[in-house]
């Protein structure tokens, strides 16, 4: 049995140093065929130059395509921001954000949405045209307590695709009623 046991850890020692052989052989084959693949790559790219790659039809789209993304609207407001100063709660408040389309195609408003829903803007239904002027109606209910801050996004085809508006107005509480019997 003792010369048994010696017979197998020969063997398993030249089986282990057999795959070790075979594993190292492995690596260099595959680090071979992989600089092979490599200087093929870089032979077969740099065969062409890039300028001889570009086709006139190409560039000429571009051209046009880079054309018509210079043809924006741009909404120039007069105001962003409009102050009501101190108000009684419950008194209706509106204004007028003016704006101009300083762009060159025209601007189409497709939403203007409020904060809150005291807050009503009325954007013009009709396109405006390049170097037109255009009114943003902004109804307030006059609802809130003291300090009260509300914005307007407005979307529209602008690049930036949206404005933020702003209204503001200090809200006081109508006059107390005072205490006891009224006669």
């Amino acid at each position: 049995m003792v010369g048994f046991k010696k017979s197998v850890g020969a063997y398993n020692k030249n089986y282990s140093l057999i795959l070790e052989k075979q594993i190292l052989i492995m690596k260099r084959i595959t680090t071979i065929l992989s600089l092979i693949m490599v200087v093929a790559l870089t032979s077969v790219s740099c065969k062409d130059k890039a300028s001889k790659k570009i086709v006139a039809d190409n560039v000429e789209s571009a051209v046009d395509r880079d054309e018509a993304d210079k043809m924006v609207p741009v909404m120039a407001f007069e105001k962003v921001e409009h102050d009501f100063g101190t108000i009684q709660r419950g008194a209706a408040q509106e204004t007028v954000f003016s704006f101009t389309n300083t762009g060159n195609a025209p601007l189409i408003i497709t939403d203007a949405k409020s904060s809150c829903g005291c807050t009503v803007p009325n954007p013009p239904k009709d396109p405006i045209a390049p170097g037109e002027t255009g009114e943003l109606l902004v109804k307030f209910n006059g609802s809130g307590q003291n300090q009260v801050t509300k914005t307007i996004t407005v979307t529209a085809n602008t690049a930036k695709g949206s404005e933020i508006l702003r209204i503001k107005a200090f809200v006081q509480a109508p006059e107390a009623m005072p205490a006891g019997p009224v006669k």
